[in-house]
Parts: structure tokens; C-alpha cells; sequence
């Protein structure tokens, strides 16, 4: 046996060894490298075996929150799509309207052009409705808006109620063997309803059947006649005949049935920047607000853009052919050129007051919460009746004003933000059943456009 004293290197001996005989029991004592010895396997065990607790964590956080990821990315795809198909449904509007017109019940300057030559094209889906689709699209070298109306409307709307529609695009009126003469009658008693009896009552009607002989040849056939007919039960086309000879509403290009095209104005809308809804809902109302403002014109022409919207209340304020309520006075509902002129986007809130006076009268109520239409235009709960009245808490000047105040103050020159936003607040103050009401409305109007005139008359943006 070699002892420590004979191994060949003592420094590298592996162990200490030392044995005691105690009676006739041998003991050996080992020295720490032994230990150490024993040891070293354990510990170099436990390292991997935490390596790969480690790793397996990990590796179920990843797939957990990637599959978090894909459920969530999916549901928001489902949902969009699902949104995407239900307002998006121009093609079942073109095969409605194209297979009316080939049956000949209706006619139009725009229907050879969607369903024979195929030089009408929907384009962008713009719709905000599932019964109001709304495509931008082109016709030969134009650009234009394509608006057709599809389902029926609910009765408990009040688009319904100021649109009557039996049912989709039925197109039964006038019936056959009517005279030109009787449906002349027709068009006046149903203007007459809408926007009251007006003197000048008959000049609209001229209007209207002037836009029915869709092809210019002095005759009014059965077929023009009921997309005519169709068209004058819609706001926004009867809103486009009244005011066809003003700046601030888009020239009607053309019709078929109860779809109508319409120029498209380049900037829409008025103000605003476009957020993904999950933002929408992480963003406070007063940073929201200082966002729209970021994308804007410069200031002197926001004010040019500005007084056309005072121009538009002053068109539908006791107009030619009766007044009309702007009941939704929004961003959205705006646009406006090249030259900074405004342009009416939607006007399908802007209604006749006649026919919104004689809804408002029939409609039951318990508060004054039961007497809105739109966003804007809202009466009062007469509680002994409870009913409707009629007339609007606040005019369409005050709701522009309301819509142009950060609009007009964001950027404001100092040496007129002051008198600017003081005549702001008096025309949002005004109320729409007072006296004096039109002799305010009048003199803030003027003094809010002469103001605004003044201060960019002599700037190039003004022109």
C-alpha cells in the first residue's frame, strides 16, 4: 500500500486519509476534499434543473400571452369584419337599383351609367348606417359621393317619422296612367307638408320636377317620376334641390331610383384626427379635444371656413323656401374645398321645420329628455299634456357657434381672441324662444362675419 509520504505528487493526492484501530473497530476519517468531493455532483445537479425551471416559466409566459395576443387580434378582426359587412352593402344596393331599372320601373341620369356601361364605381366604403350606404366613387372623369338608401327605417325614429318608407325601394308612385299634371299635385301637397305653405311654394315644385326629366327632353316619363318621388321623401336630396344655387351645399351630379350622386368635397371632416376606438377609449375628453385641433388650416383660413358655416345658418335661417333646423352641427357633418370654402357633407339631420314642428307635436313624453332629435335640436315636455312643444331651446346659430369655438380660438391672433371669443359666447348664450330672438340672432351673426372679414380681408388665404 503507497502512504501519503510515497505518493508520487503529494500536492495533488487526492484525499487525506487516516486510520485509527479502536479495539476491533477501524475507523477512517476523511479530510474536506472528500467532502468537497461528495458534494460537487449535487451542486452541479441543481444548477440545470433551475435553468430549466426557469426556461419553462418563460416558455409558458410567451405562449400564454401569444395566445392572448391572437384571441384578442381575432376578435378585433371579427369585429370589424362583422361591422365592415353589415353597414358596407353597396353591392346589394347596385343589384336592387339595377334591377328596377331594368324592369323599367325606374329611370335617372346616373342608371345607364351604373348598370349598362359600368362607368359608375363605388369605390371606399364611407357608410355610417346600414340603411345609408355611403361610397366615394368615380363617374367617368368625376369624383363624386355615392349615397343609396336600403332597409326600412325604424318607426320609433324620427328619421322615419319626417321620411316616410313603406318599404325598401318600392317605387309604386306615382301608379301607372298618372298625368304629369296630377303628379305635379302630388309633389306640391307633399312639399306643402314638408316645409309648410310657403308663397312660394310652386317655384320649389318647378325645382323638383325640373330634376326629375333626368334627361333634359321636357317630358316627365312614369319611370323618372318615381325615383324623383323616392328622392323628395329625403332630407338631404329635398335640402340639395333648395339650396342647388348655393356655394356651401355639393351639386347634385346625378340619380337613379333613390341612390343620387353628389361632388365629393376633398377635406372631410371639418376638424378631427382618426383614432382606433381602443385608444378612443384611454384618451381624456380635453386632450381629445386639443388633438382635433392639431390638423388644421392656418388660422385665417379657419376663418374663411368659418364664416361659410355662418353664411350656410344664414341660407337655412328663413330661407327662400322655408326654414330648416341643423339638428347634428358637428365636425363630421363637414367639409370643405380646395379655397377653403365649406361644404355640407351630411345633411341628413338638416331638417324642414314644418315637418319637425308637426313630429314634435304628436310625440308623448315624461321628461324633456323624450324631445330630442339628432344631437342638437331639442324642445321641451309640456307635463299637463305631456307632449312635445315645438320649438327648439337653442337655434341653429348657437350650435355653430358652439362647434366653431375651439375651432376658431385654437390659434386665435392675440390682437383679436379677446373680442372673438367674447362674441362666441354671446351667440352659444342665445335661446330660441325668446322675443327679441331673431333681432339678436341678426345682429351676432353680422358682427361675428365682420369681425372675422376684417381680420383676413387683406391676407392672401382670404381670397
Amino acid at each position: 500500500m503507497i502512504t501519503a509520504s510515497q505518493h508520487p505528487d503529494p500536492q495533488r493526492r487526492p484525499f487525506h486519509e487516516e486510520k485509527v484501530d479502536i479495539g476491533s473497530v477501524r475507523v477512517v476519517r476523511c479530510g474536506i476534499p472528500t467532502m468537497a468531493r461528495g458534494l460537487l455532483p449535487w451542486i452541479w445537479l441543481r444548477k440545470p434543473i433551475y435553468i430549466q425551471t426557469r426556461f419553462s416559466y418563460l416558455h409558458m409566459k410567451y405562449l400564454f400571452f401569444s395566445w392572448l395576443a391572437v384571441f384578442v387580434g381575432s376578435w378585433v378582426v371579427y369585429v370589424e369584419y362583422s361591422s365592415y359587412t353589415e353597414l358596407c352593402r353597396g353591392r346589394e344596393c347596385k343589384n336592387a337599383i339595377c334591377d328596377k331599372y331594368k324592369k323599367g320601373v325606374i329611370d335617372g341620369s346616373a342608371c345607364s351609367s351604373l348598370c349598362e356601361k359600368d362607368t359608375l364605381y363605388l369605390g371606399k366604403c364611407l357608410s355610417a348606417k346600414p340603411n345609408n350606404q355611403v361610397y366615394s366613387g368615380s363617374w367617368g372623369d368625376l369624383e363624386g359621393i355615392i349615397k343609396c338608401q336600403m332597409e326600412e327605417v325604424p318607426h320609433y325614429d324620427l328619421v322615419a317619422e319626417m321620411e316616410p318608407r313603406k318599404e325598401t325601394a318600392s317605387f309604386d308612385k306615382p301608379t301607372k296612367g298618372t298625368s304629369v299634371e296630377k303628379f305635379k299635385e302630388m309633389v306640391l301637397s307633399h312639399l306643402k307638408t314638408k316645409v309648410g305653405d310657403q308663397a312660394n311654394l310652386q317655384d320649389l315644385a318647378t325645382l323638383v320636377l325640373g330634376v326629375a326629366d333626368a334627361n333634359k327632353d321636357g317630358e316627365i316619363s312614369l319611370s323618372e317620376a318615381r325615383s324623383s318621388w323616392a328622392l323628395i321623401q329625403l332630407n338631404e336630396f329635398l335640402l340639395a334641390v333648395v339650396l342647388q344655387d348655393r356655394e356651401h351645399t355639393p351639386k347634385l351630379l346625378g340619380f337613379c331610383g333613390d341612390l343620387y350622386v353628389v361632388e365629393k368635397v376633398p377635406y372631410a371632416p371639418l376638424y378631427g384626427i382618426s383614432l382606433p376606438w381602443l385608444l378612443e377609449l384611454w384618451i381624456p375628453a380635453g386632450l381629445r379635444r386639443s388633438m382635433d385641433q392639431w390638423v388644421t388650416p392656418s388660422w385665417p383660413r379657419k376663418a374663411k371656413i368659418s364664416i361659410g358655416l355662418l353664411e350656410l345658418v344664414e341660407d337655412v335661417f328663413h330661407g327662400t323656401f322655408g326654414s330648416f333646423l341643423m339638428c347634428d352641427v358637428s365636425a363630421a357633418g363637414f367639409g370643405y374645398t380646395e379655397r377653403h370654402d365649406l361644404k355640407v357633407v351630411d345633411a341628413r339631420r338638416i331638417v324642414p321645420e314644418a315637418a319637425f314642428q308637426e313630429v314634435m307635436r304628436e310625440r308623448r313624453c315624461e321628461t324633456d329628455a323624450d324631445c330630442v332629435y339628432g344631437v342638437d335640436c331639442l324642445t321641451s315636455c309640456d307635463l299637463t299634456k305631456h307632449r312635445c312643444t315645438t320649438e327648439v331651446t337653442q337655434p341653429n346659430l348657437a350650435k355653430a357657434c358652439g362647434a366653431l369655438k375651439d375651432y376658431l380660438l385654437w390659434g386665435a391672433p392675440s390682437d383679436v381672441r379677446e373680442e372673438l371669443e367674447k362674441q362666441l359666447y354671446a351667440c352659444i348664450a342665445l335661446k330660441g324662444a325668446t322675443e327679441q330672438m331673431e333681432m339678436e340672432h341678426s345682429l351676432i351673426l353680422n358682427n361675428l362675419k365682420t369681425l372675422l372679414w376684417k381680420r383676413i380681408s387683406h391676407t392672401k388665404d382670404s381670397k
